[in-house]
């Protein structure tokens, strides 16, 4: 049996959708599955041993120039590449309209979530068939779901298993390094960590003998980690890496410190312990997903707002509270200072050996 899937974006929620790739692949011997993505993401679906071929699209870039795009040489052949093979199942894991369009350009039967269950209702236009999936479970059990539904196999009793197999990311076999790896960059100014938080954290891990190494993605984010390692005797800004090499270095590392951010998903994939935290975003639905993983949340009572801006102004604090607190950005953040955070790495460490 031969499978599209298009699931485009974000990081995240392509590492989420690895799970049903490993169920389909228990329930039906020799099926294979080709798979659209962002062409940032190409790297992720490869891992799987199930996937047959990826196929990059490049909509981020594309949409810069959409009548630039339409005539160009680019789309014509993405659209020949999704037309070369005649799919049994094309399955829209993703449920927006531009996932939907996507997969009505494929040949074979287009499924996907129905009205109440996709995040955009005029996604289902493009599907032949489409499968309630109830919102009141993780982005990765869902997907699950719709996969289970498509493709008519069980998976009750069935754990969790992303099918990465370590072999893929050049392992050496030295014992996991004393190390903290912070992954202090995300798409909202709401999810990040004070910087502050991040320095005082980093001091206390390196007097209990860790070393510290900082990602970044963009320029911005590489700014940010300058001035944490700085501000941290011995803390290292490691250099651009592809996620395959992200993927390695935290295989060999102890714990991963994280905000809400998708290479978080990626630490939760690999099995590594993690501390993730959150503020404006709940990780009920869409929180890192696996063994060894801790979710720290802040307490105010706005808190998950999910607004990209903060717009708490320090209600119901007296004046020496709302001085400490809305000094911070964001405020809600107070409530999830390091000493808590540090203290979860001492428990989730003393766990590991």
């Amino acid at each position: 049996m031969h499978v599209l899937i298009v699931k485009l974006s974000s990081l995240g929620d392509v590492i989420h959708t690895l799970p049903a790739l490993t169920d389909a692949e228990q329930a039906i011997p020799g099926i294979k599955f080709d798979w659209v993505t962002e062409e940032a993401f190409t790297e992720i679906p490869a891992w799987h041993s199930s996937v047959n071929k990826v196929i990059p699209v490049a909509l981020r870039r594309w949409k810069k120039n959409i009548f630039k795009t339409l005539i160009g040489k680019e789309y014509k052949a993405f659209k020949k590449a999704l037309k070369s093979t005649q799919y049994d199942l094309v399955i829209d894991a993703q449920g927006l309209l531009k996932s939907g369009f996507i997969s009505s350009l494929a040949r074979g039967k287009v499924v996907g979530l129905a009205k109440n269950s996709a995040r955009e209702k005029l996604a289902t236009w493009f599907y032949d068939q489409s499968y309630d999936v109830s919102w009141q479970q993780h982005a990765v059990e869902r997907t699950r779901k719709l996969f289970a539904e498509a493709l008519g196999y069980n998976i009750e009793h069935v754990n969790v298993n992303y099918g990465l197999s370590l072999k893929l990311f050049n392992l050496n076999k030295e014992p996991k390094a004393k190390s903290l790896y912070f992954l202090h960059g995300t798409t909202w100014e709401t999810k990040l960590w004070p910087e502050k938080y991040w320095i005082e954290l980093g001091k206390i891990a390196m007097k209990n003998s860790y070393s510290i190494n900082l990602l970044w993605g963009n320029e911005e984010e590489q700014r940010r980690a300058k001035r944490i390692a700085d501000a941290i005797p011995g803390a290292k800004v490691m250099s651009r890496l592809t996620l395959t090499e992200i993927a390695s270095k935290f295989l060999q590392t102890e714990i991963v410190i994280a905000v809400d951010t998708g290479l978080a998903h990626l630490a939760a994939a690999l099995d590594r312990p993690t501390i993730a935290l959150y503020g404006a975003s709940d990780p009920e639905k869409t929180g890192t997903y696996g063994k060894n993983q801790v979710h720290l949340k802040t307490s105010f009572a706005c808190s998950p707002c999910f607004n990209k801006t903060c717009h708490y102004r320090g209600d119901g604090l007296s004046d020496s509270d709302k001085q400490a607190v809305m000094s911070l950005k964001p405020p809600c953040f107070s409530t999830l200072p390091p000493s808590k955070v540090w203290q979860n790495i001492v428990e989730l460490a003393e766990q590991q050996h």
